[in-house]
């Protein structure tokens, strides 16, 4: 199999752990509940819990950092994208733009924040949304970083 074709399987994977860890991160069973009892309230529960302002959860976090798990849940949003910057330019040569990257990253995430918006298998925060594309831009550009690199050393 081709280099490519191994690194489009691992990112694939890696999408599918993605929305295993973000959306159905509970217990089977659990959800099964959830999606059970889902009615036209569960959007309007959603939409009183969401988190439309920019950088709220990200100032709360920061300000109350000595009671909350701050640092697990900031680092964490951006943490886990920094392998889909890294490995989206690597899937297709448009992916070497950071433009086409941001973008799907992007689409990415609002997707998955809008399920949870209307799901209740998770809460809307447009943090969310800042973080993970701050974690995939850090990944774009450590790939543009190594493939600095590895230019520099094939010149010599």
């Amino acid at each position: 199999m081709q280099k490519r074709k191994w690194i489009k399987l691992f990112f694939a994977i890696y999408i599918l752990i993605v929305i295993k860890v973000i959306i159905f991160k509970y217990p089977y069973q659990d959800m099964l509940a959830l999606a059970a009892s889902w009615q036209r309230g569960v959007v309007w529960q959603g939409l009183g819990t969401a988190n439309f302002m920019p950088f709220k959860t990200i100032k709360m976090y920061i300000d109350y950092a000595y009671k909350l798990n701050s640092v697990e849940n900031l680092a964490g949003n951006v943490l886990v994208f920094v392998p889909f910057g890294f490995l989206f330019p690597m899937v297709g040569r448009d992916g070497e733009r950071f433009f086409v990257m941001f973008l799907n990253v992007f689409v990415f995430v609002l997707g998955i924040e809008i399920f949870q918006l209307f799901s209740a298998f998770g809460a809307f925060d447009v943090d969310d949304i800042l973080l993970n594309c701050l974690g995939a831009s850090l990944g774009f550009v450590i790939y543009k970083l190594l493939c600095l690199v590895r230019k520099r050393r094939e010149k010599r």
